[in-house]
């Protein structure tokens, strides 16, 4: 069974663009599998506190990254 989890800062992703999120993402296992793995392919979008990640022992925020609620996403 696929499974993909993908983790973003929280309040970026509206309801439709975690949606596309998810169906891009079961696309792209078909592709690469076949269309016998939609059925059983689950996708998490899971939304991270600002501050919750970080990367090269650096906290990250939106404010230090850039992103903001209206953009990239």
């Amino acid at each position: 069974m696929p499974l993909a989890n993908h983790r973003v800062p929280e309040g970026l992703p509206d309801h439709a663009r975690r949606e596309a999120i998810m169906h891009r993402t079961t696309e792209m296992f078909v592709e690469y599998f076949g269309e016998e793995v939609r059925p059983c392919t689950m996708v998490r979008v899971e939304e991270v506190a600002d501050g919750g990640w970080g990367r090269a022992d650096e906290t990250l925020t939106r404010e230090k990254t850039g992103l903001s609620l209206i953009g990239p996403f």
